[in-house]
């Protein structure tokens, strides 16, 4: 069967197309804070909206048909070339000027990594950094849902594409129309933006500063306007309060939070894993904050408190925050975790490979998964006592059938191989065993902070280039959940059928 490469290349101008117009809204911010960027944004703008026009143009003919491996094609590549053109803003300011450090923050920031290559941030022009804040948001719901939702001319085909890029080992669909549905996850998506920003903007923060963690927040991306992150605001609990609940709420399944809003709050506390999620981050934030109070030294305390009370709030905060930072893959930092203690290091390490919910904008192998294979694991000691017995998986009082299961083995599986991949590669290119092994957990999971010289108060700018585009490899393969890019790359895919 021969590829329709004419709606490949036309949804890849149209994809460009979109990019530009995000590109105006920074261009706009940058004029109203008359940073000196604004021409170079505009610019970068028009480049890339006149490349979308051309290339929309000469495929207009195109057959509207969209099939498995059409979507595949244009969600690996719809990413790439929307980094390549989402780049160009770093380079025509000359904020970022380099080609290998302009493309490395950019893919970091479509696929919600948040790792980052800038020495100085608050140097930064302001439409920089809301462009730079504006990849996470585009990147966090999905480039593709964002077309489905805003074009019904995806509505033909538009499932393979939703299949091949939504997180999470199944996508939910709250209506019969992919069209609606993507529309009813952007709305909540847009909503909890708006939310967040007006909260924080009452706690203290600035206009601008609020809005871009917001964005930044819901992606669970965790670029930040300050060098250092959340840590900024120490001295505020009451915002990072307030960020520690979006992030987990970005790290829930959306669609839990339309069943939410419709009223269906039962439906909600029965999911098994909206539960597993919230008594793991219950837990792990009980952990965390007692190892940091009897062992940690803590210097930050909070104002207002006595030493004992002072002492016991900013442990708990910490460990919250850290927790819900790593475990949703936002990679906000308020300490740095791999200072506290040693075993703390290896704990928060662990983190990197939960990821959040299935559904949510975070990255990671997903709560559904580990859930899935912890329960089919004790099922193998029934099945080994009772040879001939028929006992399936349930999930949610659901069976859940055989191929979904060893999709699920396949995909941790092909996991951990490529976090071991990447690791040798990272220690190939120089990097020692710690910063090795935490950049390759840190750029497949899409956490950010990692261990060594990459730990959470420093960045990726010393890694050598080549390693760069390496991380960039594993943030797309992880973003889109690993079979989407790594099918790409097997001969099978391209012989005709």
């Amino acid at each position: 069967m021969q590829l329709n490469s004419r709606i490949i290349f036309h949804l890849m101008g149209l994809l460009i197309l979109c990019n530009g117009g995000f590109m105006i809204l920074a261009a706009v911010i940058s004029g109203i804070y008359r940073d000196g960027a604004t021409l170079s944004i505009t610019m970068a703008a028009i480049t890339t909206m006149f490349a979308g026009v051309i290339a929309m143009y000469y495929t207009r003919g195109h057959r509207k048909e969209v099939k498995p491996k059409e979507g595949y094609l244009i969600v690996t590549f719809g990413w790439i070339v929307m980094s390549i053109s989402g780049m160009l803003p770093y380079v025509f300011s000359g904020a970022i000027p380099d080609i290998t450090n302009a493309f490395f923050e950019t893919i970091s920031g479509y696929t919600t990594t948040g790792a980052s290559i800038l020495d100085d941030i608050e140097s930064m022009p302001e439409g920089i950094l809301f462009w730079r804040s504006l990849t996470h948001w585009i990147g966090g719901m999905g480039i593709i849902v964002l077309a489905i939702a805003i074009l019904p001319l995806l509505g033909i085909g538009g499932m393979q594409l939703f299949a091949a890029e939504a997180p999470g080992p199944s996508a939910d669909k709250l209506h019969p129309r992919i069209t609606d549905t993507a529309k009813r996850l952007w709305f909540i998506y847009v909503g909890y933006t708006l939310a967040e920003t007006l909260l924080l903007k009452l706690a203290g923060m600035s206009f601008f500063d609020a809005a871009n963690h917001a964005l930044a927040t819901l992606s669970t991306g965790g670029f930040s306007t300050k060098n250092a992150s959340l840590a900024h605001w120490n001295d505020q609990p009451l915002i990072q309060y307030i960020v520690m609940l979006f992030m987990f709420l970005a790290g829930t399944n959306f669609v839990m939070s339309y069943f939410a809003f419709k009223g269906k709050v039962q439906r909600v506390l029965k999911d098994e894993e909206f539960k597993f999620y919230a008594i793991f981050i219950i837990s792990a934030t009980i952990l965390a904050a007692l190892v940091i109070y009897f062992r940690a030294n803590i210097t930050d305390m909070t104002p207002g408190y006595p030493m004992v009370l002072g002492k016991i709030e900013s442990s708990f905060r910490h460990a919250m925050f850290q927790v819900i930072a790593v475990v949703t893959t936002t990679g906000f930092v308020s300490a740095d975790f791999t200072a506290w203690t040693p075993f703390l290091t290896i704990f928060f390490f662990g983190l990197f490979f939960l990821g959040g919910s299935a559904g949510s904008t975070a990255g990671g192998i997903k709560v559904m998964r580990h859930l899935l294979i912890i329960k089919n694991g004790l099922l193998e000691f029934k099945r080994t006592l009772h040879t001939n017995a028929i006992i399936p998986v349930r999930y949610n009082k659901k069976t859940v059938t055989e191929h979904i299961v060893y999709n699920i083995i396949a995909f941790f599986v092909l996991y951990m191989l490529l976090f071991i991949i990447g690791a040798l590669v990272l220690g190939l290119l120089g990097l020692d065993f710690e910063s090795a092994i935490g950049g390759a957990a840190s750029s497949l999971g899409n956490v950010g902070p990692a261990l060594g010289s990459l730990n959470p108060v420093s960045n990726f700018n010393g890694l050598p280039d080549l390693a760069k585009w390496w991380c960039g490899f594993l943030m797309l393969a992880g973003r889109l959940e690993l079979f989407t890019v790594l099918i790409l790359l097997t001969p099978y895919f391209w012989k005709r059928t």
